[in-house]
């Protein structure tokens, strides 16, 4: 598995654009999420926020950044909306869009349970320019595990990762860094031999975790069940 996760250190909150049922009862959005690009426009238009796009602007006013989505393919299709997020983005910003990084994995995370997004890990690859800021996008965040394997790919191959925007998701979804009580409290409840464990089979310890991810295995009874449900999901 060519995964990458480093620490969140002070990795700032998701920018999120609209509510989910705004998004996933569009009539584009189907299209959209089969890999039709003028839906997926007609989408990003309709629903995103351009009190968000200002924020944006403002927060990286200096830095000129690099806009870099997660093409992700699903077994229905190739996901169209987050480039054409990213491509909209650059237009109203006047950013540049990376279009050569690339999910190079079919995960089927649409719809999947929480074990299933924790089994099948998003993998990428493409060119990534050294000392180049980017700024992750996406159409929908749940975990935040596809977003964290990206931004890892991005900085294993010489990138900075300074933010992200997301079309929609839950709002507690829009953390991604974790916190050092909920490590302390898996290690506590799930013990040693399975972060050891957890690091064989991923590559990566609890602190390259989202705060969701982590939240999800804390709220597991056992460590037993969680190495049971990944490996069915496999």
């Amino acid at each position: 598995m060519s995964v990458f996760r480093y620490p969140w250190d002070d990795f700032p909150k998701l920018w999120l654009h609209a509510c989910e049922h705004l998004v996933k009862k569009h009539p584009a959005y189907q299209a959209a999420k089969s890999g039709d690009p003028s839906a997926a426009l007609d989408l990003v238009h309709s629903t995103i926020s351009r009190d968000c796009i200002e924020t944006l602007a403002l927060a990286f006013a200096d830095v000129n950044p690099v806009l870099v989505s997660a093409h992700a393919v699903e077994s229905h299709g190739v996901n169209a909306i987050p480039q054409a997020m990213a491509g909209y983005l650059g237009c109203i910003l006047s950013w540049p869009v990376e279009t050569s990084v690339v999910q190079s994995n079919v995960v089927g995370h649409t719809g999947a349970d929480g074990f299933s997004r924790l089994a099948r890990q998003a993998e990428f690859d493409g060119a990534v320019s050294h000392r180049t800021n980017y700024v992750l996008v996406d159409d929908f965040v749940g975990q935040g595990g596809t977003l964290a394997n990206l931004r890892g790919f991005l900085i294993h191959c010489g990138g900075t990762v300074i933010g992200g925007t997301v079309l929609t998701g839950k709002s507690y979804s829009a953390i991604l860094n974790n916190d050092v009580q909920q490590i302390v409290q898996l290690r506590e409840k799930h013990g040693s031999k399975f972060e050891s464990w957890w690091i064989e089979r991923f590559g990566f310890g609890y602190d390259c975790l989202t705060y969701s991810e982590a939240r999800y295995l804390l709220n597991t009874p056992t460590a037993q069940r969680i190495r049971n449900q990944i490996t069915a999901a496999i």
